[in-house]
């Protein structure tokens, strides 16, 4: 970084403001300073400091990096110049030329920046709207999955009867009969607690 030199920023801010037109009245009201001190900073008496100088550099339609390179801010490196820069830069359009095509490509950027948000939110609520339906059929299969369990429960229960009462197991209607009542007797124990009949399983 550079020290500031305060006679060289000074003049760059008055070399712009003339090429835009701008009296010291407006740019000192768009940077939110006296006339007096900005009459100062641009004959190198006073050192603006980095706000103002951001202040100074939109009341001239210029990048602040523009100003703190001059001030010795900022190194300036090959390469990093940006669009507002080299339009500025420009000394064969006007400055109402400039400021259109500045005005132009600022409206390109925002609106690519609201395509980039839009798509953003869109892939996002996608994502949302995935997990809903993932969740939604876990919900749907988990009936299937209880009338199973009952069933396989229900039927070791009958399996448990034959074994103490071969009769059961000897007679198609009373083994039907046996299933159906310990069916009966899983699906109120489900409707009673069924999170507690999931858990104990």
């Amino acid at each position: 970084m550079s020290p500031v030199n305060v006679s060289s920023i000074g003049s760059y801010i008055r070399e712009q403001r003339e090429q835009a037109k701008i009296s010291i009245r407006q740019l000192a009201q768009a940077a939110g300073v006296s006339n007096p001190y900005l009459s100062q900073v641009e004959r190198g008496l006073r050192r603006p400091s980095a706000d103002i100088l951001q202040q100074i550099a939109k009341g001239l339609r210029i990048s602040a990096e523009a100003l703190y390179v001059q001030a010795g801010i900022l190194d300036d490196k090959p390469g990093e110049r940006t669009v507002t820069d080299a339009i500025m830069a420009d000394t064969e359009i006007t400055e109402r030329q400039k400021q259109m095509l500045i005005d132009i490509y600022e409206s390109f950027r925002k609106e690519v920046r609201a395509d980039a948000e839009a798509r953003a939110a869109e892939e996002s609520q996608d994502r949302l709207d995935r997990l809903d339906r993932s969740d939604s059929e876990s919900l749907a299969d988990e009936p299937d999955e209880i009338d199973s369990q009952a069933h396989d429960i229900a039927h070791a229960k009958v399996e448990a009867i034959a074994d103490t009462e071969p009769v059961v197991m000897a007679d198609p209607q009373v083994e039907a009969e046996a299933e159906a009542a310990a069916e009966a007797e899983v699906d109120t124990w489900t409707d009673l607690d069924p999170g507690q009949q999931r858990t104990d399983r």
